[in-house]
């Protein structure tokens, strides 16, 4: 395999750098409690992972009024990125280590996700780690969500690459559609889902801890 091999690393952000999962239902229950609404887990796990102008209005149903759930939407990620600085945030396993490993090495990593990218610049912050990412493509930079692979083909631009020679790092079988539908590599990581519920991607692996620069760049050899 040759030290030439040029590939980008695209990570998902929750479930994959982060499980600030907790730190979310929390901020959807103050919220719900502010507005005289409520929200069970149940409805919280359904909707994880998707934008808030689909949960407010699909899978809440607290509003449908555009202003009204881009105000509430709003005010969530506000309470969220309170409670993720009163709280903390800590790194999954592996995750520090492997960006810094991939920066050490000259390779591109940007985040692709669904949250905001103030909270996402707000938990780098918290856990030490602003700077080892190249760059963040959220929510406010696409018009679809996963399992649409916008999102990731806007983060490889990032990249400087073709889509084909990046790799996304992923949790959610929805993320992974939209790794394969871009035409990108992909890393199956098993902080959330059990195998059965991924799909094929080209590699599972148990947490970031189990993953290389060497095993990512074998994937493109």
């Amino acid at each position: 395999m040759s030290d030439s091999v040029k590939f980008g690393v695209l990570f998902d952000w929750d479930g994959v750098v982060v499980d600030s999962s907790s730190h979310h239902y929390l901020s959807w229950q103050q919220l719900a409690e502010e507005i005289g609404e409520s929200i069970t887990e149940e409805q919280f796990r359904e909707s994880f992972g998707q934008v808030n102008r689909v949960i407010i209005p699909d899978l809440l149903g607290w509003s449908d009024d555009s202003e009204e759930i881009d105000s509430l939407g709003a005010r969530k990620e506000e309470l969220y990125r309170k409670i993720v600085r009163e709280k903390g945030l800590d790194p999954l396993l592996g995750a520090r280590e492997l960006v810094q490993a991939l920066k050490a090495a000259g390779i591109p990593r940007v985040v692709g996700t669904s949250s905001e990218t103030e909270n996402i610049e707000t938990a780098l912050e918290v856990m030490g780690m602003e700077g080892l990412f190249d760059g963040i493509v959220a929510s406010e930079d696409v018009t679809e969500g996963k399992p649409d692979p916008e999102v990731f083909l806007k983060a490889a631009k990032i990249t400087g690459l073709p889509p084909a020679q990046c790799v996304v790092l992923e949790d959610s079988h929805h993320g992974l559609q939209a790794a394969d539908a871009g035409g990108m590599k992909s890393v199956g990581v098993l902080t959330t889902h059990p195998k059965e519920k991924l799909g094929s991607p080209d590699l599972f692996v148990s947490s970031l801890q189990d993953l290389s620069v060497e095993a990512l760049k074998a994937l493109f050899s």
